[in-house]
């Protein structure tokens, strides 16, 4: 059985983690996760607290196993989200999109564990010393926010820069990528687009089988101009996006442009004005199964593979 010293660390049965998707992740899912043997996240995105408090009440009927909340620094709510997750007593918190240092004591004297994602090593020294619990490395191949390393150069100078468990995430949808993110030093993986298929994922059916659907070369880039670059599934609307970004448009038009798409596409499934956030490794993602039997089969195939693993040394 896959185990490592994130099992210990979050209380989990497998070293798996499900990404927080804004509009997307929500308590349902969570829980799916959690039941499954690895830990799910509700995703407090540009939601307000209130959003935040009714999800994890959700997720806690549904499991007593370990959850937590995904909260993204720059949503206006972040302060307030900040305050819901010790109220509520929740026992694990990553973050993304910013620098979480100026919660990580009030979060660690709530019992809270801080799981910062870092797309560099100078953000993982910073959040070392901040007093986090381990840290999510995650590579520009992933969907949503990104960074500019890849995952495989990511991820051992991130482990070489920290003593805390590293967890990988991007490009990673099955058990090769769980086997690989081990060999580069991670005890831990992060997965958000095969999740997006999960079947107890609540996300809209177009959005599903734009997933499922998916090439190696689906995905564009965008908000590189703004200074935040966003992973999205090629659409009428990412396209014009991304040619807007070159044009004469002013700042604040290209912002408001985007403005509202992610939910376009995760609630109503707006094929043409909806912005449908996935990896790269959507490629590999081809049939909807439950949460559990995802993680089970990710785990499974690594350790298969990490067994095997000898062959290769003589």
């Amino acid at each position: 059985m896959m185990h490592s010293k994130l099992c210990d660390l979050l209380g989990i049965r497998y070293p798996v983690l499900q990404g927080g998707m804004a509009w997307i992740s929500d308590g349902k899912l969570a829980a799916a996760v959690g039941n499954g043997g690895g830990i799910g996240f509700i995703a407090a995105g540009n939601a307000p607290g209130s959003y935040v408090r009714e999800q994890i009440r959700i997720a806690a009927s549904l499991t007593d196993k370990p959850f937590g909340v995904n909260i993204m620094l720059l949503s206006p709510f972040a302060d307030e989200v900040a305050k819901v997750v010790v109220e509520e007593k929740v026992p694990v918190v990553t973050t993304g999109a910013g620098n979480p240092a100026k919660y990580i004591g009030v979060w660690k004297e709530a019992g809270i564990k801080v799981i910062p994602v870092v797309p560099s090593v100078s953000m993982t020294k910073l959040v070392t010393r901040a007093g986090a619990d381990a840290v999510i490395a995650e590579g520009g191949e992933s969907g949503g926010h990104i960074g500019e390393l890849s995952t495989l150069a990511l991820v051992p100078q991130v482990c070489d820069a920290t003593h805390l468990p590293v967890i990988a995430a991007g490009g990673i949808a099955d058990g090769r990528g769980m086997a690989a993110s081990f060999m580069l030093g991670a005890c831990g993986v992060q997965l958000g687009t095969r999740f997006l298929v999960a079947e107890e994922c609540s996300v809209h059916p177009n959005y599903k089988e734009k997933v499922l659907k998916a090439g190696d070369i689906a995905t564009i880039t965008t908000g590189k101009r703004l200074g935040h670059p966003v992973r999205s599934l090629k659409t009428p609307f990412s396209r014009a996006l991304f040619q807007a970004e070159y044009s004469q448009i002013s700042d604040e038009e290209l912002e408001a442009m985007a403005t509202g798409a992610l939910a376009l596409a995760a609630r109503d499934g707006d094929l043409k004005n909806g912005c449908f956030l996935a990896g790269q490794i959507a490629g590999l993602v081809n049939r909807p199964q439950p949460a559990a039997e995802i993680i089970q089969e990710l785990c499974q195939e690594a350790e298969s593979l990490l067994k095997g693993a000898a062959t290769w040394v003589r």
